[in-house]
């Protein structure tokens, strides 16, 4: 299975008035994530589900990738909210709605996104992966059922460089 970490794009600053949850793309952070998703479709990248944090910034990143052809269906998956534990995808993915996954986007929020591919490539969280804004972190996984440290990175890749 190949797991596609990406980032939430450019959203507007936090600021007194605007709910944290309800902080939304501004037009800049639009325009990157539709270059970006479009970059992964010439590459012939495709997800057979889209999983994305409630929070508007990343519902909309989400709706960007479904738009430029990337995959369907697109799930709200609250672990994928800040604070989200890992485990919760674990249980997902051994579901009716994750068994036959084979390649998916997580859509959320540093630093989890970060962690949790830590978590599958070395077994533990190291502080060590960073993802940019619309940046995509792509992980092998061959076992589905027990995914923490048996992963294989092979795609960490920040916007400027899919731009």
């Amino acid at each position: 299975m190949q797991v596609y970490f990406i980032r939430h794009g450019i959203a507007v600053e936090r600021q007194p008035g605007i709910d944290e949850n309800e902080r939304w793309l501004t037009d800049k952070g639009i325009k990157r994530t539709q270059k970006v998703a479009k970059r992964l479709a010439e590459s012939d990248c495709q997800f057979d589900c889209i999983l994305t944090s409630p929070l508007v910034r990343a519902k909309q990143t989400a709706e960007i990738l479904q738009e430029a052809k990337l995959g369907k269906p697109m799930l709200e998956f609250a672990p994928l909210a800040p604070g989200g534990n890992i485990s919760a995808w674990i249980q997902w993915l051994s579901e009716e709605e994750g068994k036959d996954v084979q390649s998916i986007a997580l859509v959320g929020h540093e630093p989890d996104l970060g962690h949790w591919a830590e978590q599958i490539i070395w077994g533990q969280v190291q502080d060590k992966l960073v993802l940019k804004k619309a940046g995509v972190i792509g992980v092998s996984v061959e076992n589905r059922v027990s995914p923490l440290g048996q992963g294989t990175m092979f795609l960490l890749v920040p916007p400027k460089f899919l731009l």
